[in-house]
């Protein structure tokens, strides 16, 4: 039984460390893989991102495998949230071997930012390394398969899109040969994900599912973000990351291309996209588990198209998921607020 999230890929776990209240309002996800680890790599695309040890999931490079992956509030500062994974994973004896000892590991914690500085009000709190311990607790509790809250939690907790809350969202599907390939992703963009001349949501719009907004609802939707805007300070620096992942068995450079892939459905659900105070960065996961299909050189390409369509629902869920936020640190309407339920 599937649940429509990246916990569909066998193996993989999520947890949250959500901070709210007193001046936060931000947050840590963890994607935690099998022990033993799982194929990585990354693309970056933003031209502001703020990321650690993405250098060791080049293909030339040593690294093979990695315990988790974080994704994390705070901007930079927030980084310091891998240190408590990593923590974590040495006392589980986890991580790259480097000596006979086997409680001498050194664990790869690749990790990317979004900005959610100030928003809760306090530009000082922020995810620290308690917080990541927090969230690869809370995924190492959860059961196999579960779902993953969405919206307003770990990463997403700070989380605006232009104008609108933003969040966390995920999304799956099975495809034909069997291989399951997901997404999870923190919406957190410079650009829009609403089309201005109906409000309706580009992803929708690209899925075939939308129903468009009255002219009324986004009239007054407009106008409510117009008033906004005048005491919003306009955000500096944004980000949208994702994890995209599979049970499919791929060597690191096929990883990396499902990454460099999965932009695209970033690109589809908002506009515009990998901007220059965007840090737009997509990590994908391949835990080996089914092999693809041999003799066929493009059996590759039902991963990448599934991993991009992915990104793009599990963009549309977190901003379906998020709820509004009016604190010390400014107020951002959820679109459901601003445009109903479907």
């Amino acid at each position: 039984m599937t649940v429509d999230a990246l916990t569909d890929v066998a193996g993989l776990r999520v947890g949250h460390a959500t901070r709210t209240g007193d001046g936060w309002l931000t947050g840590t996800t963890v994607v935690l893989t099998p022990p033993g680890g799982a194929t990585a790599a990354v693309d970056v695309r933003g031209g502001g991102p703020g990321t650690k040890e993405t250098d060791a999931l080049d293909p030339r490079n040593l690294v093979q495998k990695v315990e988790a992956i974080v994704l994390t509030g705070g901007s930079a500062y927030g980084l310091d949230a891998a240190s408590g994974v990593m923590a974590w994973l040495e006392e589980q004896g986890r991580g790259v071997r480097v000596g006979a000892d086997p409680a001498h590991v050194v664990p790869v914690v690749p990790a990317a930012c979004v900005f959610d500085l100030g928003r809760g009000g306090d530009f000082h709190a922020r995810p620290d390394a308690a917080t990541g311990r927090a969230a690869v607790e809370s995924a190492d509790a959860s059961r196999p398969g579960a779902p993953v809250p969405e919206g307003c939690v770990g990463a997403g907790t700070g989380a605006v899109v232009e104008q609108i809350k933003g969040g966390v969202g995920t999304a799956s599907a099975v495809l034909d040969s069997g291989i399951t390939v997901a997404a999870l992703v923190v919406a957190n963009a410079a650009g829009s994900v609403v089309e201005p001349e109906t409000g309706a949501l580009y992803g929708e719009l690209l899925l075939g599912r939308t129903t468009y907004p009255s002219a009324g609802a986004h009239a007054a939707a407009q106008q409510h973000l117009a008033g906004l805007a005048a005491e919003n300070a306009p955000p500096p620096l944004n980000t949208t990351l994702a994890v995209v992942a599979t049970d499919a068995d791929l060597t690191r450079a096929r990883a990396q291309k499902l990454a460099g892939t999965a932009h695209d459905g970033i690109a589809r659900a908002v506009r515009p996209v990998h901007l220059l105070n965007d840090g737009d960065t997509v990590f994908a996961l391949a835990t080996g588990d089914r092999p693809l299909a041999t003799g066929n050189p493009l059996a590759l390409n039902e991963i990448l198209a599934a991993g991009a369509d992915a990104v793009t629902r599990a963009i549309v869920r977190a901003v379906r998921a998020a709820e509004s936020v009016d604190g010390p640190g400014g107020a951002w309407p959820s679109y459901e607020e601003l445009y109903g339920r479907r």
